[in-house]
């Protein structure tokens, strides 16, 4: 069973147009990278897949069920700047919140949640800032910590939406390592990203996106230099110049 089946997928905001007629069959156990062009509908297809949007046409299945149902079993780490940073909260709370999933309505957090956020912060080496104020830290702590609240999570599937973007090198490289963790032992990961220089070293999987489905399977099927100019068109040559790219 496919971890993530979308059949025919279409999605318009203002009778505009975003993602025309979408199939894609989602495996168990891989990292793919979802890449295009700005405006592509990348982001839109994520929290599509995620029920975050009400208007669309086609059908959505996670773990063969509807998204609500395995509501737990998904976890989404949107980008930066759609999260408030003048939240009142530290560094722990933000971890131990990805427990709650896993909790009923006023159940309180016991020992092995403790131990599973323990685990997170400890993995993405922020141990020392578990006491910080969230709007405090730099946006490579704060993409470290809501990756450690995905972990602690213990989901199947992984949704990041451009983790890589504004953060330090050192970052950058333990989120790679975590994730090639994670998909190692069996998870899940739908990751957008526009780097494309990185994305045969990050990515087992590519989606090409370009409003509709340019092409979609192993990194050495889909990352070559047809396909990509179909998705990014113009915009191909200045992505080479400026990260190196094989032309």
């Amino acid at each position: 069973m496919p971890a993530i089946t979308v059949s025919d997928l279409s999605v318009a905001y203002d009778r505009k147009r975003v993602l025309s007629n979408i199939f894609l069959e989602i495996e168990e156990g891989h990292r793919y990278g979802i890449l295009g062009p700005n405006g592509s509908g990348k982001s839109t297809l994520l929290k599509a897949i995620l029920g975050l949007i009400e208007d669309y046409t086609g059908t959505v299945e996670v773990l063969g069920q509807e998204v609500q149902k395995v509501r737990r079993q998904v976890v989404y780490v949107p980008q930066r700047s759609e999260i408030d940073f003048t939240f009142p909260a530290t560094v722990r709370d933000v971890v131990l919140m990805g427990r709650y999933p896993h909790k009923k309505v006023f159940q309180r957090l016991n020992k092995e949640d403790h131990q599973l956020a323990d685990a997170a912060l400890e993995e993405l080496d922020i141990v020392n800032l578990q006491n910080r104020q969230i709007g405090e830290l730099s946006g490579g702590q704060q993409q470290r910590t809501f990756l450690a609240r995905a972990m602690a999570q213990q989901a199947d599937i992984l949704m990041l939406d451009e983790p890589f973007v504004g953060v330090d090198i050192p970052t950058e490289e333990k989120i790679i390592a975590v994730l090639r963790k994670l998909s190692e032992a069996g998870k899940t990961l739908l990751v957008v990203h526009h780097d494309l220089q990185a994305v045969p070293e990050y990515f087992d999987h590519v989606i090409l996106l370009n409003q509709r489905l340019i092409a979609h399977g192993t990194t050495e099927e889909v990352f070559t230099p047809e396909l990509l100019k179909q998705a990014f068109g113009g915009q191909l040559a200045l992505l080479q110049q400026a990260g190196g790219l094989a032309k």
